[in-house]
């Protein structure tokens, strides 16, 4: 994952999106490109090089054959995770034995828009920023459910849920601090494929993310103006970053697994979406938990990993109160969160239920549990188990 501007912002998104996918195949040589069902990935933008179907075009950019159809989802923040849940209910449903599932945006490259006039010789001309957040809203949203932007909706669910902003700043330096004793042990190194990046006659390799700043102090935190209103809680340091980044994931059938002799890693064992009120989107996590738990009868004790997306420091800590969790639980994002690492809306799904995945390895646990919060008001979660 790249900073806003930064390694990555040198890539299109289409061709983002294809290098994990090349990996993959690359780690699975034994299995024939032509094979795969459906490449499924996740895309919040959609607005720029990532539209027409950016899945599709990554898996022709990959190398897959024209035969391998692609799909892309947007369920926005859980773009990524919608599409792994995508995958496995065509897997279960026995319409799929592979598919590769996952997700991009590439944030620094979101363009501009312009809005077509609304009356002929019209000189007004509107310009929408696509990178993140609301555009072009209707009026009629507005009037019923308002347009809050992310920062203020993190605010609201602060205030709604008395969430001070010591315990936003303490969250968001554990976070840095867990991400970079991480980074420091290699502990991402297996997840992540190197970048090849061309900037004019400067050629470099990207291998590892590049959005922590392990040099974060509580200090510095606490002098970091709010971003939404004067006495407000919410800041850049306790906020996820603008980030590009791209992620991908093999799913398989275990008549997939014979047939190609793959080694599973962990198994899918449910997946939950739920609508909240849009102000307050950041506690979506809660109610998909609920309902993942009780369709599955698990209770938060049977997690050993816990990913919670940090959208923002407010709404995690309101996510892991209301499971009665600690603000330090170690279970909770043990390696750091999207404060830390990053939050490329499309893939962060995604690359989240990877490191789950691998952290569960490392530690030789059963299950982890992945919840997003998502913008216009939803939450989702997802329950997987090592194999």
């Amino acid at each position: 994952m790249g900073r806003y501007g930064g390694s990555l912002a040198k890539i299109r998104t289409d061709d983002l999106a294809a290098i994990p996918l090349q990996a993959l195949m690359e780690r699975n040589t034994q299995l024939d490109k032509a094979a795969i069902d459906e490449v499924v990935l996740g895309c919040a933008n959609q607005a720029g090089e990532d539209n027409r179907n950016v899945a599709r075009m990554a898996a022709l950019l990959s190398g897959m054959p024209p035969s391998v159809p692609g799909v892309t989802v947007n369920r926005l923040c859980a773009s990524g995770l919608e599409a792994v849940g995508y995958g496995a209910r065509a897997i279960l449903a026995e319409q799929a034995h592979v598919i590769i599932v996952g997700g991009v945006e590439g944030m620094s490259r979101a363009p501009y828009v312009l809005g077509k006039s609304e009356v002929a010789f019209s000189r007004g001309l509107k310009f929408e920023d696509t990178t993140m957040g609301w555009r072009f809203v209707n009026p009629r949203m507005q009037q019923e459910y308002g347009a809050a932007s992310m920062p203020e909706t993190a605010e609201n669910v602060a205030r709604d849920c008395g969430i001070s902003r010591t315990d936003q700043d303490a969250f968001s330096y554990r976070s840095q601090k867990r991400a970079a004793a991480a980074q420091a042990r290699d502990f991402f190194a297996a997840e992540i494929v190197s970048v090849r990046v061309i900037d004019g006659k400067d050629v470099r390799t990207v291998a590892r993310d590049e959005h922590l700043r392990p040099e974060t102090t509580l200090e510095g935190l606490a002098k970091l103006t709010p971003i939404v209103r004067e006495d407000g809680t919410v800041t850049a340091g306790n906020s996820s970053g603008i980030n590009d980044g791209a992620a991908a994931l093999l799913l398989a059938s275990d008549e997939g697994i014979r047939r190609y002799a793959l080694n599973p890693r962990a198994r899918i064992i449910g997946c939950a979406t739920v609508g909240v009120p849009p102000r307050i989107m950041g506690i979506g996590p809660i109610p998909a938990t609920k309902k993942l738990l009780h369709d599955r009868n698990l209770s938060m004790r049977d997690f050993e990993c816990i990913e919670v997306n940090e959208a923002f420091a407010a709404q995690c800590l309101a996510v892991t109160r209301a499971f009665d969790l600690e603000d330090d639980d170690h279970r909770v994002n043990p390696n750091g969160g999207a404060i830390a690492l990053g939050h490329p809306l499309g893939a962060s799904g995604a690359r989240l239920t990877l490191t789950a995945i691998h952290m569960l390895e490392e530690s030789r646990s059963a299950r982890a549990l992945i919840t997003l919060c998502v913008g216009v008001g939803q939450g989702m979660a997802m329950a997987v188990e090592r194999v």
